[in-house]
């Protein structure tokens, strides 16, 4: 397979000791390129700096999260706008709205994501979308924007199909993770994931999180990989009834196209 993982968190603090065997381990499993999630202001910065130290390999976002939602303010703003200036940073967010755990006044969360939604209107870059139980407000603020934005990823797709039809009917890509291996949680995302059309599809580790969970054998520890995104890849294709290796390619030239990856890897 050759596969793109287009939501990795290689900035976490557990990739500090050994990033460069874990970025040898993707290697080795066929993902040919990655796109390191920026997800605060330090992390953005962080995540630029490492796309610049392995360029053909990494690409970077550059957003705040809304668990982090209430630093937002125009100091931020302009660090993000710089960074969005960058060809290496590929894509605004990770931004969206997070009721589910609700870190960040849900007021802050909905101010930062429209002044994220409006560096994606100033630049044309990408989005790369959270949302987790605020599916009402989240395409209440996104909707009015849509048809002047750029492509746009809800990444780390796990809702509902009403959910799942309405960012379809938005023209949004959806991004799949080891969620899906999840026998407790994801089981609903093997009937979902049929419906998304194949132009439309992205895959993802969300690394160090969600490792799926029927790997085997089991890792010794609970930090997802770059790696692992082949088994993610065969268990979205058992689902939608196709070949694994068709299905990597399919993702991997929708992923060049949506993060405009073209000089990097050419036109899949």
């Amino acid at each position: 397979m050759r596969l793109i993982d287009i939501g990795a968190n290689l900035t976490h603090e557990s990739f500090r000791h050994d990033l460069d065997a874990v970025l040898a381990h993707a290697r080795g499993a066929g993902i040919v390129h990655l796109v390191v999630t920026g997800a605060s202001r330090q992390g953005s910065i962080d995540a630029r700096a490492l796309a610049a130290a392995h360029p053909s390999l990494l690409s970077a976002t550059a957003g705040l999260h809304p668990h982090h939602a209430a630093d937002y303010d125009a100091d931020t703003e302009a660090v993000f706008a710089a960074l969005l200036a960058d060809p290496l940073v590929r894509a605004v967010g990770e931004t969206g709205l997070d009721y589910y755990r609700d870190l960040a006044p849900r007021a802050a969360q909905q101010f930062a994501f429209e002044r994220q939604l409006g560096l994606g209107l100033a630049t044309g870059k990408p989005l790369f979308l959270h949302q987790r139980d605020a599916h009402r407000d989240f395409v209440a603020i996104l909707k009015p924007l849509r048809d002047r934005l750029g492509p746009a990823c809800v990444h780390c797709f796990t809702g509902t199909r009403d959910e799942l039809v309405e960012y379809l009917d938005l023209d949004c890509h959806i991004g799949i993770t080891g969620w899906i291996c999840d026998e407790r949680r994801g089981t609903h995302l093997k009937e979902l994931v049929r419906l998304i059309p194949a132009d439309r599809l992205l895959v993802e580790t969300d690394a160090p999180y969600l490792m799926p969970r029927d790997l085997v054998p089991k890792p010794s520890h609970r930090r997802n990989e770059p790696r692992f995104l082949p088994h993610i890849v065969r268990a979205i294709a058992a689902a939608r009834g196709e070949d694994p290796s068709a299905l990597a390619e399919t993702t991997t030239r929708n992923a060049i196209r949506f993060f405009g990856l073209e000089p990097v890897l050419g036109d899949a």
